[in-house]
């Protein structure tokens, strides 16, 4: 099963603040938990930090919680339309000097899409659920979008 992912984290390169992963089945169960922010940035500390919603966690309960869910799929696929998602998704993954968060196999695939606005489409802006379930529905609508051409006779 696909799992749409949208992380917030203190500014470029800065700590995971929170991070979901909503599935494209909307009746299976979605992943959201906050580690919270201990100095964030001005631009988080605005617009990220009142939106959270859930009380923090724990990086390593976090890492717990995270490897769990994933288990339950055996193959689990992450979209992400951010690069430093995945990145900050993989390094919640290490959890220790040679050490990783059990996992048989996971893909995960980066996509371009220009036309895609989280702000605009999403119900609660740098939530990082919200923005999830806003990607993961504009990503079902255009894979249901007809696929021929305008001026095309159907």
């Amino acid at each position: 099963m696909r799992y749409f992912l949208d992380v917030e984290f203190n500014g470029f390169g800065g700590e995971v603040i929170s991070l979901a992963l909503v599935p494209e089945d909307r009746d299976a169960a979605e992943f959201y938990e906050v580690l919270g922010c201990a100095d964030p940035v001005p631009w988080v500390a605005a617009h990220v930090m009142p939106v959270l919603g859930r009380e923090k966690r724990p990086r390593a309960e976090v890492v717990q919680r995270l490897a769990a869910y994933l288990q339950e799929e055996s193959h689990p696929i992450v979209m992400s339309d951010w690069p430093e998602d995945i990145a900050q998704l993989a390094l919640l993954m290490i959890t220790g000097p040679g050490w990783r968060m059990p996992s048989e196999q996971i893909t995960m695939e980066l996509l371009d899409l220009p036309l895609f606005d989280s702000e605009g489409l999403s119900a609660t802006p740098h939530n990082a659920l919200s923005d999830a379930r806003a990607f993961r529905d504009y990503m079902l609508a255009q894979e249901r979008a007809p696929s021929w051409a305008p001026g095309t006779k159907v």
